[in-house]
């Protein structure tokens, strides 16, 4: 597992770097299939569709009460996905992070 983690872990923290980090890291990842990479593939394409998802939604309405909220829990999730990353651990993010391994399975 330590070699799986060494071996996986620049595309794990590549992955964090917006949706196009996710592109470059699930590219990465297409021929090894390492499982530590994948894990936080799957987190940081959740992160960056719930980001996207939300900033659509809440970009309507024009308020900083609404808008500060969404940015502080979005750079908060990508804070710990990042981190635990960097950490070389596979813990989901807090709410979402099971689901988001759920939904995306079948990426890397």
């Amino acid at each position: 597992m330590e070699n799986s983690v060494e071996e996986g872990k620049t595309a794990a923290i590549t992955s964090y770097v917006l949706i196009v980090g996710v592109l470059i890291a699930m590219s990465m990842n297409s021929e090894s299939k390492n499982s530590f990479a994948s894990f936080h593939i799957r987190q940081a394409l959740g992160i960056s569709l719930t980001f996207i998802s939300l900033g659509l939604i809440i970009s309507n309405f024009d308020s900083l009460m609404i808008s500060a909220p969404m940015w502080i829990s979005v750079s908060v999730l990508w804070s710990y996905g990042i981190f635990s990353a960097i950490n070389g651990t596979t813990k989901p993010i807090p709410l979402l992070g099971n689901y988001f391994q759920k939904w995306f399975k079948s990426f890397s």
